[in-house]
């Protein structure tokens, strides 16, 4: 009997102190805003006004947190008592979907990315390329074009003339060498471009860059544009490989992804199947 009341004794006083601890932790939670049984307690919205606002300015947004906080407490609120049975077994399900596709495609985005072949070789794309030839049309005019602007007062001008019109590796990297005394410019002809692009720095007429065209000059206020068109293609001309690498990479690694999908679709069926953790009546 003394043993007992010894025990109901600490019991009271760790209940006690239990109390205190909890009075305690609760209080320094500051309560800022009370809707029937639900609480905001300040530590809930205080990340999410920037940091160094001016007081006013963070008592307005705090403000403005609060009210909205509150009509969505009571707006649900309403929602529930205002719905049928029917209608929260409805939205019930969907949400149980959505957390269900959620789940599952994050675990089959984890397997894509442990196990996915990302490595795609140059005969691949060439092959893939080839194969569908016909699904990489031109919605633009592409053209492969070296194009240079300078001052009207420059020094050398002849010898950045001779420099442009040449196809020396040489030449060209003696003209790199003066860059920063350009307007711009651009020496790499090896590349596709769109031509609506480089028709934004200047000033011809498409008509005019669509001709394959060994060297165009024009004179303006501002300077001197020098052009050397080395190829174009046409809208809706077949677009090279080296354009559509990019494209043809993307779809390569979806098809992939859809296989490797259903691989692992697959050996979790077989592998449940085996378990006799799938049965079909």
């Amino acid at each position: 009997m003394r043993y007992l009341v010894t025990v109901c004794c600490f019991c009271l006083f760790l209940s006690c102190d239990l109390f205190k601890i909890h009075k305690k932790e609760t209080s320094s939670k500051e309560i800022v805003a009370i809707v029937n049984t639900e609480k905001l307690f300040k530590t809930d919205f205080i990340n999410v006004l920037p940091k160094n606002i001016h007081k006013i300015d963070s008592h307005v947004m705090a403000k403005s947190y609060i009210h909205d906080w509150a009509i969505n407490k009571l707006l649900l609120e309403k929602a529930k008592n205002n719905s049928s049975s029917e209608t929260m077994d409805q939205i019930n399900g969907l949400v149980k979907d959505y957390r269900e596709s959620l789940l599952i495609n994050n675990y089959k985005e984890q397997l894509v990315k442990q196990k996915l072949d990302t490595v795609i070789t140059e005969e691949e794309l060439k092959e893939f390329y080839l194969s569908n030839k016909e699904n990489f049309k031109l919605n633009e005019e592409l053209i492969k074009i070296k194009f240079l602007h300078i001052d009207n007062n420059i020094n050398d001008k002849k010898k950045i003339l001779a420099l442009f019109k040449s196809d020396d590796i040489l030449d060209l990297e003696e003209l790199e060498k003066q860059a920063l005394s350009f307007k711009f410019h651009q020496f790499n002809d090896s590349v596709w471009r769109e031509l609506d692009n480089v028709l934004l720095k200047l000033p011809f007429s498409k008509k005019k860059l669509l001709k394959k065209t060994k060297f165009i000059q024009k004179q303006d206020s501002i300077g001197l544009y020098l052009v050397i068109v080395k190829d174009v293609l046409e809208r809706n001309s077949t677009a090279p490989l080296s354009y559509v690498t990019s494209t043809i990479e993307q779809m390569i690694l979806h098809n992939r992804k859809i296989q490797l999908i259903r691989k692992i679709e697959k050996t979790i069926i077989k592998d449940a199947t085996q378990n006799n953790n799938f049965k079909i009546y």
